[in-house]
């Protein structure tokens, strides 16, 4: 029987990171790519050493050649340029524009039936990067931004309640950036409404703390950007597809009329399965809400605009 196969192209620390949650799920082989030559195989011979003392059995491969992430199931692109302190995600665009285009060639070439998982900032539209270039459906092409930022807000406010992370559920909707919209009103503790457990001004606290999450832990490492839960909100992904979970997930989706939005990657909840992105969920917004969904899209629309897309 075929086991399933993940490539993850980018050995850096969302790459790696997300080949070792990858690994101790037992999601598949791995196939960890980077141009780096001797990073990747350095990287994917270490977490293999670990395998007997973690349990996981899966074959990790680190390489430089496209060739052997072939026939891959499900491929996480995380390749590009880091934000550095000051850096915006929009500073990122043109170069890693260019970078995501040769990646998504060789995925095209390699792994024509693949799902894409994209990381890589500003991952909305390197979504529609990768969706322009490989020529895949919409539902194969999905932008890791709401499970990242839902996860954010869970965070934040299971930190001022003082109570378990996984009885906090929450979804954030729009770009993956500073307009993303944290929806305060479909956020619950175990069903219990935030609104009713906390005040207007803490929980906008909250959202403006979750907008701003990924710089606060730039200006924090000064010298780079987050690894562990933007890898982890990843492979989660990659294992509702890869064991059919049906999760119910916000996600950077491509919109085609859904919420008046036409075009564009927006993060919005799908459901997450074996078929990739089969189907979005359109939440009844309250107008305050709607405004601040186009406000996220039209930032959005204002990048793909630099690209001429």
């Amino acid at each position: 029987m075929r086991r399933n196969k993940i490539s993850i192209i980018g050995a850096g620390n969302v790459g790696a990171t997300a080949a070792h949650w990858a690994a101790s799920k037992e999601l598949g082989d791995i196939a960890l790519l980077d141009v780096a030559e001797g990073v990747p195989q350095g990287k994917g011979l270490d977490l293999l050493e670990a395998a007997p003392i973690e349990g996981f059995n899966c074959r990790i491969t680190g390489t430089n050649s496209y060739k052997d992430t072939a026939d891959s199931d499900v491929v996480i692109i995380t390749a590009g340029l880091a934000r550095k302190p000051g850096m915006s995600r929009d500073d990122l665009l043109l170069k890693n524009a260019e970078i995501i285009k040769e990646v998504s060639k060789q995925v095209a070439k390699y792994s024509p039936e693949a799902f894409i998982i994209m990381v890589s900032n500003p991952l909305d539209a390197m979504a529609h990067v990768a969706m322009k270039t490989t020529g895949f459906p919409k539902n194969r092409i999905i932008g890791m931004a709401g499970v990242l930022d839902a996860a954010r807000f869970r965070t934040f406010v299971a930190m001022e309640l003082n109570v378990s992370v996984e009885d906090v559920h929450a979804i954030v909707l729009g770009g993956h950036g500073d307009t993303m919209v944290p929806v305060a009103r479909f956020c619950n503790v175990s069903g219990i409404p935030l609104t009713t457990l906390l005040s207007k001004k803490k929980i906008d606290a909250i959202v403006e703390r979750t907008r701003n999450a990924g710089a606060e832990i730039v200006n924090l490492l000064k010298t780079g950007s987050a690894y562990y839960s933007p890898a982890s909100s990843a492979v989660q992904m990659a294992e509702a597809i890869l064991k059919d979970k049906k999760r119910v997930i916000p996600c950077a989706a491509y919109l085609d009329g859904e919420y008046g939005i036409n075009g564009l990657f927006i993060g919005v909840p799908v459901k997450l399965g074996a078929g990739g992105i089969e189907e979005i969920f359109e939440l009844e917004l309250t107008p305050h809400e709607m405004e601040e969904l186009k406000k996220s899209a039209k930032a959005v629309k204002g990048i793909m605009s630099v690209l001429k897309m």
